[in-house]
């Protein structure tokens, strides 16, 4: 018996099951629908929530550029990002179906292509003739090879409360080229891209602006670290919430690990605490002057407010800056005024001594010869004073940061230095000093200014004497050396500690921390000015070597053809 429920016209038979076929086929292009959305849902699900560093967006995005190539059939996928320094959309690496150099040569201005189209108008664009459509530039076309192809913008939304789009701001475009198998683009693909692009969005800005404070942050903490004064910031409670390396080596602490503890706990200096504690107690801001024992140094340390975002103090911030090389300069120089003082009375006394004598020797009592005697010392002290006074002229012109004035002309040296040694013959009459020249007869002349370097070797002569208590020789030897000369001032005296040997050329600088150097005058000038003499000249000046006890020669080393006009 025949279904009653089928048509019996061949024709309506045919109509249904065309409606069917119409069904089906709706049904299956619905499931592939469905299909690329879980997929697209399954990707987006993968996608990290944050991304830190820029290796780690590279491999995400590297995850995500392989997905979106298989859920939409394409060869090619690119992200272009604009930048405003240069005004263009360049590529963010990495890209897939293009080479590095590809992708080095594309950059788009905004105003064009259909790159700059997405962008300004923050609408998608579908594209199957890629050749022949305008909006396409045909060097792009050329450089990627492209036959078709989907353009997203890459937007970040904001939301309100109900998700609706608040806020959107264009980052830059997503491309999607070349469909496999020769097909074309169709609505949904594009669809599928504008999901996934608003995805990628999110995770590049996101990775961008954690990225770019994570490197801020870094760069703060290494300024932080690598300053030279200590900073060590404090609570309202009482708890250390930052200190520097600075900081830590003025505190004698260890460099790490003492951000929330009490600073009661980690700061054993009493005098530190309590400057803290009464600065954050009256909301005042206070200094003192702290003596370390952890390092033997000197700091000034002085507190500033710091105030929360409604104005209220909520930190204060404690600045250790290092003013021990200031205190020793100020001790030094008065320490100099004094010696000054005392090296110019010294003369003085004795030449005022010797006129006295001679003013009241009305009636001749001493003769001719001792006349003449006490005429030479007075003419000694009085050489003795100019020659302090041009140090200290010439010391106040070098701090004033004004060339010292050179007189060049070509000179003999060893007649300078035999000059320099009769003057110092007269201060070790009496003394057991045996002064020797051991410059040659023959030894080159050097174009130099005779006064300049006499007074450099009349400082080192002197100080050999003077740090010779003892006796013994002080020898003027040289060496020629092809372009130069090196001047050894050689004595048998006390010689220089092993910790003063770095800064005696300093200012100020003198060695009287033991009992042997103690009785010892001097300005602490003479090395600092030799060395400025001899750098006038385009030379050095050094401590060659020196042994505790047996003595030390200093070294000077000058140009024989002047390069100074």
């Amino acid at each position: 018996m025949p279904d009653q429920s089928l048509p019996e016209d061949p024709n309506a038979l045919r109509r249904e099951l065309e409606r069917y076929r119409l069904v089906v086929t709706e049904l299956q292009g619905k499931i592939r629908e469905l299909e690329g959305e879980l997929n697209t849902a399954r990707v987006m699900a993968e996608m990290p929530a944050i991304v830190v560093t820029r290796p780690e967006l590279r491999r995400t995005l590297g995850r995500l550029i392989n997905k979106i190539a298989m859920i939409v059939q394409a060869e090619k996928i690119l992200i272009l990002l604009y930048h405003a320094e240069s005004r263009e959309l360049i590529v963010l690496p990495p890209a897939l179906g293009i080479t590095e150099q590809q992708a080095n040569q594309l950059a788009i201005d905004p105003d064009t292509d259909i790159s700059g189209l997405v962008y300004r108008n923050a609408e998608p664009a579908l594209y199957n003739d890629a050749i022949n459509d305008p909006r396409v530039l045909s060097e792009v076309v050329s450089l990627l090879r492209i036959r078709n192809g989907i353009c997203v913008p890459l937007a970040i939304k904001e939301r309100d409360d109900e998700e609706r789009v608040v806020h959107e701001r264009v980052i830059g475009v997503m491309h999607a080229c070349n469909k496999r198998y020769e097909q074309e683009f169709n609505e949904d693909d594009v669809r599928l891209l504008e999901m996934l692009a608003d995805q990628a969005a999110a995770v590049i800005s996101n990775a961008q602006l954690y990225i770019q404070l994570s490197e801020e942050k870094d760069r703060l903490e290494q300024t932080f670290a690598s300053i030279r004064a200590g900073v060590i910031v404090v609570n309202g409670e009482h708890t250390i919430r930052l200190i520097n390396q600075a900081a830590c080596k003025a505190l004698g602490l260890t460099p790490d690990g003492h951000e929330g503890e009490p600073m009661s706990e980690v700061i054993s200096d009493q005098q530190v605490t309590q400057l803290l504690s009464d600065s954050l107690n009256s909301k005042s801001e206070m200094e003192c002057e702290v003596n370390s024992e952890a390092n033997q140094r000197t700091y000034k340390v002085e507190t500033s407010l710091m105030a929360g975002t409604e104005g209220q103090i909520q930190n204060i911030v404690a600045i250790f800056s290092d003013i021990t090389d200031i205190r020793r300069l100020e001790r030094m120089k008065t320490s100099f005024v004094s010696t000054v003082s005392h090296e110019l009375r010294t003369p003085l006394t004795s030449i005022k001594g010797f006129v006295a004598t001679l003013l009241d020797d009305v009636e001749n009592l001493y003769d001719g010869e001792t006349r003449h005697e006490f005429y030479e010392i007075i003419d000694q002290e009085c050489d003795r004073l100019t020659r302090l006074i041009n140090d200290l002229l010439n010391v106040s012109r070098i701090e004033s940061g004004r060339a010292l004035d050179l007189h060049i002309s070509t000179m003999d040296i060893r007649d300078i230095a035999e000059q320099v040694l009769n003057t110092q013959r007269e201060y070790t009459v009496n003394t057991a000093h045996e002064l020797i020249n051991r410059i040659p007869q023959d030894f080159p002349a050097i174009e130099a200014d005779p006064d300049k370097v006499a007074q450099m070797l009349d400082n080192l002569v002197g100080n050999a004497v003077k740090y010779s208590p003892e006796g013994g020789q002080v020898m003027i030897s040289a060496q020629n050396e092809s372009d130069d000369i090196r001047i050894d001032i050689t004595d048998q005296g006390l010689g220089i500690p092993e910790q003063h040997r770095e800064t005696i050329f300093e200012r100020f600088q003198m060695i009287d921390d033991d009992s042997n150097r103690q009785g010892i005058k001097g300005t602490g000038i003479g090395l600092y000015l030799v060395r400025h003499l001899a750098r006038a000249h385009g030379g050095e000046v050094w401590l060659a070597w020196s042994e505790e006890g047996k003595g030390s020669t200093f070294s000077v080393r000058l140009p024989k053809v002047a390069s100074v006009e």
